[in-house]
């Protein structure tokens, strides 16, 4: 076994975690839990607050501790763990290890499990989306391959292009033909760093010909929906909805988005061959780093990037999609694909209860629980997250046969799984854990979910040991 199982490991975060917490631990069956990550930590000790105007600062012994344990985890080849703690004012200690195993996703911060994949290798239904064909479609008219390639010679006269063998290789490897224009990019400079000979001002020239940072042609990717990962509980909340008159089709991902380069902070360029209702095809659209969904339109072709000449369509479509609203403008709460009842959202099921309705969030705290049946028999519904106390019957998520994704609190999921009614369509599951609930029963119902679809569970390595006497 691993270090990371072995109780020595844990003593010296485990002493630290004691004095921090005497009064909690000596209380009837009191615990503490945490977890560690091989980049982070979150364990209970409170860390003096800094004076104002000064950084924080972390206790060495802290992080020495820390440091102890990410290392067994990376020995362990494991990303994660989570430990509740009992411990004695004598010293006794038993310490449960939590590895959330192949079908948890890890918790963020906490020592409950994240979301469970109940099928494997499934993904939310936004990453399953295709794009829709545009009859019609055409590059702009600004496209011109032959001004491009003569603009770029003009501009980097020395560089070395790609052959059409190269060219030939890189649609064979993608599977998929490159348009006309990137073709003519490429066949003036392939973009290779042996190509420049380490020379940093000809790739800046590169940079400042076409008007971002090119990647070399044997690094030309697809950016299909697989290219940007999301924790299913994320995911499963995500709508996309491209609007009659797009320019860009609202997708996580496209299998005609043949990046090419990036703008040196993560940002990503494209040759759009999938454009919306009102764009061209072979567009040219950027991905951000800091988004799941959607890209946004920055020149109607590579000719008009290259030669900054970007159309009043780029621009009008660039401020419509400033609004990062997947429901066309309107507010989240008054979306029919995304709605949420109560907490300054709709003020009933009834109101959200649309065709389109995809994703229902619903808070009621405070106020009667409310009934499902409005959204009973919607066609698409397919993300159901619920607040503690908030549903008059959970057994009436049973007649919601087309969810994919559930989120519940323990209590209702108990009502479920007494009743045989969890429903039998969901790809993944979410337990929603709202104040300080012990971890072991957590995992315990996280386990049963798992072993309805004969999924691996949550491991539990029960470690015993002394730390003696607190000194």
């Amino acid at each position: 076994m691993s270090s990371i199982h072995e109780f020595a490991t844990w003593e010296p975060l485990l002493r630290l975690i004691r004095a921090a917490n005497a009064e909690r631990l000596a209380a009837p069956g009191g615990y503490v839990a945490g977890q560690i990550t091989q980049g982070s930590w979150s364990v209970p000790i409170r860390r003096p607050s800094p004076p104002p105007g000064q950084a924080a600062q972390f206790d060495e012994d802290e992080y020495y501790a820390v440091q102890r344990l990410q290392g067994a985890l990376a020995d362990a080849d494991s990303h994660a763990i989570s430990f509740v703690a009992e411990i004695s004012p004598g010293g006794t200690t038993v310490l449960h290890l939590l590895g959330p195993g192949p079908a948890v996703e890890p918790g963020i911060g906490a020592p409950y499990p994240g979301a469970l994949i109940l099928v494997e290798d499934s993904v939310a239904e936004p990453w399953r989306r295709l794009p829709q064909p545009v009859p019609g479609a055409r590059p702009a008219l600004s496209a011109d391959p032959v001004a491009l390639e003569r603009t770029l010679r003009e501009r980097i006269p020395d560089a070395v292009g790609a052959t059409e063998a190269e060219i030939a290789a890189a649609e064979a490897r993608l599977g998929v033909a490159l348009p006309d224009e990137l073709k003519a990019l490429y066949r003036v400079t392939r973009a290779r760093w042996e190509d420049w000979g380490e020379d940093y001002e000809a790739a800046d020239l590169v940079f400042e010909a076409v008007g971002c940072d090119l990647f070399p042609l044997d690094e030309l990717f697809i950016a299909d929906a697989s290219t940007r990962d999301c924790d299913w509980r994320f995911a499963a909340n995500v709508a996309v909805v491209t609007r009659p008159d797009a320019a860009v089709q609202d997708l996580v991902g496209s299998p005609g988005w043949i990046v090419f380069g990036g703008d040196g902070g993560g940002d990503l360029y494209a040759v759009d061959l999938t454009p919306g209702p009102h764009g061209h095809t072979g567009q040219i659209i950027t991905l951000s780093r800091s988004a799941h969904t959607d890209a946004d339109l920055v020149a109607d072709s590579l000719t008009d990037l290259v030669l900054n000449r970007h159309s009043q369509e780029s621009d009008d479509e660039s401020s419509d999609d400033e609004s990062g609203d997947e429901s066309g403008g309107r507010r989240e709460g008054e979306s029919p694909v995304v709605a949420r009842v109560g907490s300054g959202g709709l003020d009933s099921v009834q109101a959200a209860a649309h065709p389109e309705l995809e994703v229902l969030h619903i808070s009621v705290w405070g106020r009667e629980p409310v009934s499902l049946a409005p959204v009973t028999g919607l066609p698409r519904l397919r993300t159901l997250t619920v607040y503690p106390g908030s549903l008059a019957d959970p057994l009436e998520i049973a007649e919601l046969t087309g969810l994919e994704f559930l989120e519940l609190a323990p209590e209702d999921w108990r009502v479920l799984l007494d009743a045989g009614a969890v429903p039998r369509s969901l790809l993944a599951a979410s337990i929603e854990i709202h104040g300080d609930r012990h971890p072991l029963p957590v995992v315990a119902l996280a386990n049963e979910l798992l072993a309805l679809w004969g999924r691996p569970p949550i491991t539990r390595t029960v470690l015993d040991g002394r730390l003696g006497p607190v000194t």
